[in-house]
């Protein structure tokens, strides 16, 4: 496709895909422009790469092992707690290590019960049997109590669930039943459209219990998501809507692990982190975008110039991830300068070679700007890889995140 004919579809496209998109209320328009004045990022080779710090070596970590929208929490001592996920279909799920960057790390996995959580030092309880978590973010709440958000995995489940904990050590689970968000998987989305119209199975499922209520519309997401709770005490989220296109559209991609499907990023808030109320898209593709440009996550850093954003920067016909930096004044209004890479991919021989995934924020200690991310040397889809695929949690630095 030419020049001129790209940007005629875009116009077209884009311009009937609006309707869908600001269906959702609240909406606002996305992708500005950098005001004058406006801060601007570091330069990509500002940031130093440290390699792999944390990788799967005990039984129970699968194939592999993430910090995909997870914490990464200084210790004293030049240490660190690292929160993660194992992945794999055998996997145990959710975990955090403890220990200084670069050299030995103690792990401590999730022990899960469907009753009261066990005496350990990272304990889940009222979990339902069969349910394994995903993607773990620790919240420590201002009241001085602590909680966990995480996906959990299951026969026709795939929600998003809180847990509350008094010591840091026992959590749990709010309500399984009534989740703060939802995947269109799972059982008590199947039948309701979101608000995108998007409804991967028509018929209401048979395994949903009588006691569980079916889901809330604007409560149907994908499941990239980062929670953050405000100076204010309330609680602002970030995750992926999903928007079909048609077979025909040059942004259907068969090869797609969900073709037919385009990821934007939308903004909830709630007074209480349980309960969410609002939802407003925040980015999307526009004209300036290639046709099979994506949004897979967005980490959100509140400094005092504003939120800085790490934006999954997904090329879909290529199957790549990349991190792009973007910048809020508020986290409604987000500015798009440089659309492509902030942290840079590594050689096909690295881990990090096909993608990037960000953790859920920056940290800012001893003097560095800090950065705990996912690597992978494989395509989204799977079906490429530079050697042996392989996935780690990988560690960078820069002095600066301001140019």
């Amino acid at each position: 496709m030419n020049k001129t004919d790209r940007r005629t579809f875009l116009r077209t496209t884009l311009g009937a895909a609006a309707g869908a998109f600001c269906a959702t209320p609240g909406c606002v328009q996305p992708n500005r422009t950098m005001s004058v004045g406006q801060p601007r990022p570091c330069a990509p080779a500002a940031w130093r790469k440290h390699g792999v710090v944390l990788e799967a070596t005990e039984d129970g970590e699968g194939t592999g092992i993430q910090s995909f929208t997870s914490p990464a929490e200084p210790l004293p001592g030049g240490r660190w707690r690292i929160w993660y996920t194992a992945t794999g279909s055998q996997s145990r799920g959710i975990a955090f290590a403890e220990g200084v960057p670069g050299g030995p790390m103690r792990k401590f996995v999730a022990q899960c019960s469907a009753g009261d959580a066990p005496d350990a030092p990272f304990g889940l309880g009222n979990l339902p049997d069969g349910w394994r978590p995903k993607q773990v973010v620790h919240v420590p709440l201002r009241n001085g109590t602590h909680r966990i958000y995480f996906w959990a995995h299951g026969p026709e489940i795939l929600r998003y669930l809180a847990a509350d904990s008094d010591d840091g050590r026992r959590y749990r689970v709010v309500d399984p039943l009534r989740p703060v968000l939802y995947h269109p998987n799972d059982r008590a989305a199947q039948g309701v459209a979101s608000p995108d119209g998007v409804m991967l199975r028509k018929q209401k499922s048979k395994a949903r219990p009588v006691e569980e209520p079916l889901a809330v519309a604007r409560l149907i997401s994908n499941d990239a998501s980062n929670i953050y709770q405000q100076a204010d005490g309330t609680f602002e989220l970030y995750s992926v809507g999903l928007v079909p296109v048609p077979r025909g559209d040059p942004a259907y991609i068969a090869h797609d692990n969900a073709p037919g499907l385009l990821r934007v990023i939308d903004r909830y808030t709630s007074a209480d982190g349980l309960n969410f109320e609002t939802r407003a898209r925040i980015i999307q593709r526009d004209a300036q975008d290639p046709v099979d440009q994506q949004f897979y996550y967005l980490s959100v850093t509140r400094t005092p110039q504003g939120c800085v954003g790490m934006l999954g920067h997904y090329r879909c016909e290529a199957q790549t991830m990349d991190l792009e930096w973007c910048f809020s004044p508020d986290g409604t209004e987000w500015q798009r300068p440089l659309r492509q890479a902030w942290l840079p991919r590594g050689l096909p021989s690295e881990v990090d070679s096909y993608g990037i995934y960000a953790n859920s924020r920056l940290v800012h200690h001893d003097g560095l700007w800090h950065l705990f991310y996912t690597g992978v040397n494989r395509s989204h889809n799977g079906k490429q890889s530079h050697g042996k695929p392989k996935q780690a949690i990988l560690y960078a630095t820069t002095p600066s995140i301001w140019a």
